[in-house]
């Protein structure tokens, strides 16, 4: 199986059939247990966008700890904290411990800073929504633009319209393997008829 640049693949496929375990081996969190794994190019992750997130530290403190999870070197993070907090909207509470944040907050937080990585290849468990109404646009439009500047999408869902209107190619998984492999239309129309 091979993705080429301008792939926008999805994975379809029943809870337990093999998505995250593919997003992992992937992202290289996991080795083939068959067969082997060839990965070119720079890889971002939005699997777990609060991996990392520690509630005693501040929200700045977790742009630092989240942006180094993400690959991004200190100077690097720092650059880009002043865009990060005016993203998320959080102001004063920027300096404020992540335990005294709504979980709305929260989300917001650990969107901003898991969107600034532009990698070659992004791997997504679904299509991520966050905050209120207001902050719902801004997340979609930042999340697209995001989408648009990686040469390779892996993104798992079980969502019939993400899948048509963001891939050009999907992947039917069951138990682990492959079962179908093809145009999202071809896919999708088995796949939502069973």
């Amino acid at each position: 199986m091979r993705f080429d640049d301008g792939a926008r693949v999805g994975l379809l496929g029943h809870n337990g059939a093999g998505k995250s375990t593919m997003l992992r081996l992937l992202s290289g969190v996991y080795a083939p247990s068959s067969g082997h794994a060839e990965i070119k190019g720079d890889i971002g992750s939005l699997i777990d966008i609060g991996f990392g997130i520690d509630a005693e530290s501040t929200g700045r403190e977790n742009i630092y700890l989240r942006g180094a999870l993400l690959g991004l070197t200190r100077a690097g993070i720092k650059d880009r904290v002043e865009e990060i907090i005016e993203f998320s909207e959080l102001g004063d509470f920027i300096d404020m411990p992540l335990r005294t944040y709504s979980a709305g907050m929260h989300l917001r937080l650990a969107f901003a800073v898991s969107t600034v990585i532009r990698p070659e290849i992004l791997l997504m468990d679904e299509w991520l929504s966050v905050g209120d109404e207001g902050f719902k646009a801004k997340a979609e439009k930042r999340l697209n633009d995001l989408v648009e500047s990686t040469n390779i999408l892996v993104i798992a869902s079980h969502s019939k319209e993400l899948v048509l209107r963001t891939c050009n190619r999907v992947i039917w998984l069951e138990h682990g393997r492959v079962k179908m492999d093809g145009a999202p239309e071809d896919i999708v129309e088995h796949y939502f008829s069973k």
